[in-house]
């Protein structure tokens, strides 16, 4: 008797159907997505180190600068030098028809270095001048010079210049004469080098201005000195 083979139909619907296979570039670009964040981890650690020593030097330095400068404050005891104004000479002074002043004037001024350890270097490309209210009346120059530690110096600047002062100053100015109280300030700029020892500092310039009251104005007359107060700056 012949042997029966049974066939079972398929489902075809209940079958799941098989996976599919992803496409190479999704999977190349999981891949890389996974590579890449230890990446960035690496990067951000290498940063935050690299501004860590940053910082770290910067506190360094800023501290060793602290305690250099300290140093050198303890071991030179630096002051600040001294300006007066001693004498005004007025060579001329004229007043023309059109209310221009010509002026020229020898002033006589005492600097004092009290530094025992410090001199100074008075430098060319100085510059002086007279006003009287807002008008300039003269300028002149300061010599060139070396000035030692606990040196005091005294120095003649001549100034020369003319300027219009106008109706009201001139009127201002003869009302002063009379009462013998003239103010007159002198600004004054003068650039140095400071020496610390054997060390030369940088140039850096130094700034005065005297304001001082003097009974005339007139040339050849005695002129005294009513009042006079300087003041000193330093301009890095």
């Amino acid at each position: 008797m012949a042997e029966i083979h049974r066939v079972h139909p398929l489902d075809l619907e209940s079958s799941p159907p098989p996976p599919l296979a992803a496409p190479a570039d999704e999977t190349k670009k999981r891949i890389g997505q996974a590579s890449s964040k230890p990446t960035t981890r690496r990067i951000r650690s290498r940063c935050c180190r690299c501004l860590c020593w940053t910082l770290l030097a910067l506190f360094v330095l800023v501290v060793a600068l602290g305690a250099t400068v300290g140093f050198l404050y303890l071991a030179f005891d630096p002051k600040i030098p001294d300006y007066s104004v001693d004498r005004l000479t007025v060579a001329n002074f004229s007043i023309r028809d059109n209310m221009t002043v010509s002026a020229t004037f020898n002033l006589t001024i005492t600097m004092t270095n009290r530094n025992r350890r410090i001199g100074i270097y008075y430098r060319g490309g100085s510059r002086m001048s007279a006003l009287y209210g807002d008008r300039q009346l003269c300028t002149g120059t300061f010599p060139v010079f070396y000035q030692g530690h606990r040196n005091t110096t005294v120095l003649n600047v001549p100034l020369t210049g003319e300027t219009q002062l106008g109706g009201e100053l001139l009127r201002d100015l003869a009302e002063q004469q009379q009462t013998g109280m003239i103010p007159l300030v002198f600004r004054g700029k003068v650039p140095v080098r400071v020496r610390l020892g054997r060390l030369k500092l940088p140039r850096v310039t130094f700034r005065f201005r005297c304001d001082i009251t003097v009974n005339s104005l007139s040339a050849n007359n005695n002129i005294s000195l009513r009042s006079s107060r300087c003041k000193f700056r330093l301009k890095l």
